[in-house]
């Protein structure tokens, strides 16, 4: 008898690996949580999933690649094809080369020309907006000077502001200076970017510390020199973000190219496909609804290639200083 309540009283004073104080209904307590199945536990090598967030997903990949896969099949079809059939499947012979040929060809090429314009007003207007945001952002988040609060509260109040509120005030500015019917009535308007100036100044803040350029200033670097040897390499990654944003909004701009351009020659991809696409209501207009169909193809084919080229870059500069160190 002594020696089972010696027994007892070891086994409740002592757990089974040998360590004093440890309970028996408390080890198995331990024991019982530490054997749950692997599926319940959640880390952020296994998130939980959410039936509700998978759900919306789907929809949102629904309800954005259904368009783009509209677009690539209906720019297989011929005229009469992409009229009398299913918009979702194929139908007829496979005419895309054929369309794509018609579509550089057709009206003395006027699609190659307003390609190049495009690509001009994205050269000159969306890459001087990000070199001037690149600027602007650096100049804001690394110089204390009068009025820096003033200036902030212009910029956000300029990012609050539609482009389409400023554009019969700028027609009206540009048309008393001549430069309406010019690619300047494009190209000059898209020199200004609030959101780029705005992105800038805020990564600019975060990515460049201040130690360093008090440590090139020391050293006898200039201002200049210390902003392109040292500030823009790490401002790489903003800057193709911005690039990004800038080049986009400059390659589908419509509105303003619409009330500043009257002369086809100087059309834009948007506004030359909605020529093209209004055609068919003119009286003896011949309609071209395929060569429309592939042009607004072969529009978006630069944009993806863009993004795909340079996403590593873009998200790295939106996730810049989501992250306090």
């Amino acid at each position: 008898m002594a020696q089972a309540s010696t027994q007892a009283d070891t086994g409740a004073g002592t757990g089974a690996d040998g360590r004093a104080g440890t309970a028996g209904p408390w080890r198995g307590r331990r024991g019982a949580a530490s054997e749950r199945p692997a599926g319940r536990r959640h880390s952020s090598d296994r998130p939980r999933r959410s039936v509700l967030l998978t759900v919306l997903t789907a929809l949102v990949a629904v309800y954005t690649l259904v368009p783009l896969a509209w677009l690539l099949i209906s720019a297989t079809k011929t005229q009469k094809s992409l009229l009398d059939s299913f918009g979702l499947w194929f139908s007829g012979d496979f005419a895309l080369w054929d369309n794509i040929q018609q579509t550089l060809t057709y009206d003395d090429h006027i699609f190659v020309r307003w390609l190049l314009n495009t690509l001009l007003y994205v050269a000159l207007g969306a890459g001087g907006a990000t070199f001037l945001a690149v600027l602007g952002g650096y100049g804001l988040a690394k110089f204390d000077f009068p009025g820096r609060r003033a200036v902030f509260a212009v910029v956000i109040g300029a990012v609050a502001v539609p482009g389409a509120a400023l554009a019969v005030p700028t027609f009206l500015m540009f048309s008393k200076m001549g430069l309406t019917n010019t690619p300047w009535a494009v190209i000059v308007p898209s020199l200004i970017s609030p959101f780029g100036l705005y992105l800038m100044w805020v990564f600019a803040s975060e990515a460049i510390p201040d130690e360093l350029l008090e440590a090139a200033r020391v050293d006898g670097s200039g201002e200049i020199r210390t902003f392109f040897r040292i500030g823009l390499p790490l401002l790489g990654p903003g800057i193709v973000t911005v690039l990004l944003f800038t080049v986009v909004a400059t390659w589908n701009n419509y509105f303003l190219p619409l009330i500043m351009i009257k002369d086809p020659d100087w059309y834009p991809l948007t506004l030359g496909l909605n020529a093209w696409n209004a055609q068919a209501a003119t009286a003896g207009g011949q309609p071209v609804f395929n060569l429309v169909v592939t042009g607004s193809l072969l529009t978006i084919v630069p944009l993806v290639a863009a993004f795909l080229l340079l996403q590593r870059f873009w998200q790295t500069g939106l996730a810049a200083g989501s992250v306090k160190e």
